[in-house]
């Protein structure tokens, strides 16, 4: 007599009074013979690209929690971030940096003090034209910070000649350490370069993720249509005054002060003092779309959703 109990990616086969484990088959993700991002083709019959891809690819292969949940949260943001990319005239394929750095983790913040999705410091965000104060964080204002991004990028791009892979490593590890590595070495190139460990995966891991999420079912990820975040609708308030109270403001116009936040993460305090008078968009969300079976549903990559 034989008994099997499915226990998550293995079983346990209870035969004659013996116990067997039989595991679920683990496959190694396939890294393709040619590989682009940004337009930019990278060279994986390089050995140490080859390692460095399959590496990434398989870590991100193997993390599902993160993974799927960068796939959801990317069907409800890829809407608001894609078109300020194109409009400032970046590739697509940075979406695909932000859900590294952050997951797409609005209120993200990493023990080094980086915070939002693009996970800017505070210097270099407010060298970049964002507001970081007691009141106010726009890092994690997503429209804000991604056009700050695209600023980095524009400049990093210029700097390295359209290497995107040099660019993207500076946005790990910073332009200034990136340039005096590529003279010091006397390479084109980043991804020739020695760097760290952190610094040398970045770009692969970039890469990875573009690969996965371009095609999850490809590397056996299943979500339906429902499992997706969906976009909000919403209405943009301009306020260009003080705020006594962030959560009386929310419920005048018919929300409570946690929707308000979770829409408009960068305000960081109950209250808004305003001197200087400066305007900022705040994101209302309209009711029907607060609630799963009133929101309008809508698939950013119809790759995402397992065929019915």
């Amino acid at each position: 007599m034989k008994q099997l109990f499915k226990l998550g990616a293995f079983a346990l086969v209870i035969a004659a009074g013996v116990c067997a484990v039989a595991f679920s088959p683990v496959e190694n993700p396939q890294v393709p013979a040619k590989i682009e991002i940004c337009g930019q083709e990278i060279d994986v019959d390089l050995q140490s690209n080859y390692e460095r891809l399959d590496r990434e690819l398989t870590s991100i292969m193997y993390t599902h929690g993160n993974t799927l949940l960068c796939i959801k949260r990317a069907n409800r943001f890829f809407p608001q971030i894609a078109p300020i990319l194109r409009e400032c005239g970046m590739p697509d394929d940075l979406l695909y940096l932000a859900c590294i750095e952050s997951n797409l983790a609005t209120r993200a913040r990493s023990g080094a003090g980086a915070a939002g999705i693009w996970q800017f410091m505070t210097a270099t965000a407010k060298e970049y034209g964002l507001i970081v104060n007691d009141e106010v964080d726009e890092r994690l204002n997503i429209e804000l910070s991604t056009r700050a991004a695209c600023k980095y990028f524009k400049r990093a791009r210029n700097t390295y000649n359209g290497d995107w892979m040099s660019a993207m490593a500076s946005y790990n590890t910073g332009m200034g350490r990136v340039s005096k590595q590529l003279r010091e070495q006397g390479v084109a190139s980043a991804s020739d370069l020695y760097l760290s460990e952190e610094t040398m995966r970045y770009p692969f891991r970039v890469i990875a993720m573009k690969m996965i999420m371009e095609n999850p079912r490809k590397y056996g990820f299943q979500l339906s249509e429902e499992q997706l975040y969906f976009p909000r609708e919403v209405d943009v308030v301009e306020v260009d005054s003080t705020v006594n109270s962030w959560p009386q403001w929310a419920l005048d116009r018919g929300i409570n002060f946690q929707i308000l936040r979770d829409e408009n993460p960068w305000i960081i305090s109950t209250k808004l003092t305003n001197r200087s008078r400066h305007v900022y968009k705040v994101r209302v969300p309209m009711a029907e779309s607060l609630r799963r079976s009133s929101a309008r549903r809508s698939v950013y990559n119809s790759n995402w959703v397992s065929q019915q």
